[in-house]
């Protein structure tokens, strides 16, 4: 059975973390943030929204940001992320949209033979920074693309040029059930050590089998893995928009195997010596949802690509070059909601992310003393 640790990687918000809850509150947390209210819900794209879902989002970027400030006191600083602590590292990179992109395809940075420079960084899941990488885990990927013109999601940030993309190394999520989030809260918080054990079970089996599957991977390089969004974002704008999801796939098949000694950061030491003497790329991938049985708000399920098919769009190329600084990389933060409008993020997932990883975030950076900005 999946344990507590595994769970809590594969979520990628950190709700693990509300493990150490105090109780609960007697009343809704209110939004700190213009960032934080609540998001009109987009019926005719399938969204639906939870019930109690804003507070349930503050309460949780509450819980991580003492998680932090317990995990890195001041003589362990800097502070890291929540999840997906160890980078392998950050590599420049371009995205190239296809000249000849389907006109149907069009929107937002994907117009047809646009190019954006951009900051790949590549991560385990995991939220210890020290963590072997030969241990398995679920790898991540960020994508920031940079000199995207447009007035952007965020209020705090409507004219930064930034646009980003986070993908993980399996298709889907693990949860998407307000009610079993609500149980894994309550039986985590508790000081009953056997409600404490019992709180995976909130999971229920299909989510332990999903938590067990994306958190087992062990790999030979991260740039020979394909990644997907697991969860759906706006593609368009107005009457024409549609739900799409996205993956990026190494252009050419992997031939790489995991060393017979690895050392405790090979995956670094694969990506750094691979783009030392050779370019390497991934096909931008999108699936645009087809049919109302495809799920907007549970990412638990894929959907089908017999009915709707992956459709390369952009390919995304890293030059041979020296990966940048560590402590640059450790600065960059990311989020899907550093996003034009034409590609909003969709699903109660999604929106849980808005307030969590943009307080999360904003937390670490303080912590650290590092102002918080986005590349140019």
């Amino acid at each position: 059975m999946c344990n507590l640790w595994c769970m809590r990687t594969a979520l990628g918000l950190g709700l693990l973390a509300l493990l150490a809850l105090a109780p609960r509150p007697a009343a809704p947390a209110a939004p700190r943030t213009p960032d934080e209210a609540p998001l009109a819900i987009d019926a005719e794209l399938g969204e639906v929204a939870w019930p109690g879902e804003a507070a349930l989002a503050t309460r949780i970027a509450e819980a991580l940001e003492r998680e932090i400030e317990r995990r890195y006191p001041p003589e362990d600083r800097p502070a890291r992320r929540d999840v997906h602590a160890k980078a392998h590292g950050c590599a420049r990179a371009e995205l190239q949209v296809d000249a000849a992109l389907d006109p149907g395809l069009a929107a937002g940075v994907f117009t047809p033979g646009a190019r954006y420079p951009a900051w790949v960084r590549f991560s385990n899941g995991s939220t210890k920074p020290d963590r072997p990488d030969a241990r398995g885990d679920v790898r991540g990927v960020a994508i920031k693309l940079l000199d995207v013109p447009g007035e952007k999601l965020l209020s705090t940030e409507r004219d930064a040029r930034t646009q980003d993309f986070l993908l993980i190394s399996h298709p889907v999520f693990f949860n998407a059930d307000p009610v079993k989030y609500a149980r894994l809260i309550e039986r985590g918080a508790s000081r009953n050590p056997l409600m404490k054990l019992a709180a995976p079970l909130a999971l229920g089996w299909k989510g332990l089998g999903i938590v067990s599957a994306m958190s087992s991977l062990r790999i030979a390089s991260p740039l020979e893995v394909r990644y997907w969004s697991t969860v759906p974002f706006q593609h368009g704008i107005g009457p024409g928009r549609r739900a799409a999801k996205y993956s990026v796939r190494p252009c050419e098949p992997g031939t790489s195997t995991i060393p017979d000694h690895p050392s405790p950061d090979y995956l670094h030491d694969a990506l750094a010596t691979t783009l030392r003497t050779a370019n390497a790329c991934f096909d931008f991938l999108l699936q645009v949802r087809t049919s109302d049985a495809m799920s907007v708000e549970d990412p638990r399920t894929e959907w089908p690509e017999a009915e709707a098919p992956f459709v390369k769009v952009a390919r995304l190329v890293l030059p041979i070059q020296e990966l940048a600084p560590a402590p640059f990389c450790e600065d960059l933060s990311f989020t899907p909601w550093h996003a034009l409008p034409e590609h909003r993020p969709l699903g109660g997932v999604n929106r849980i992310r808005r307030v969590v990883y943009e307080a999360i975030s904003t937390f670490r950076h303080d912590l650290n003393g590092v102002e918080r900005t986005e590349p140019s």
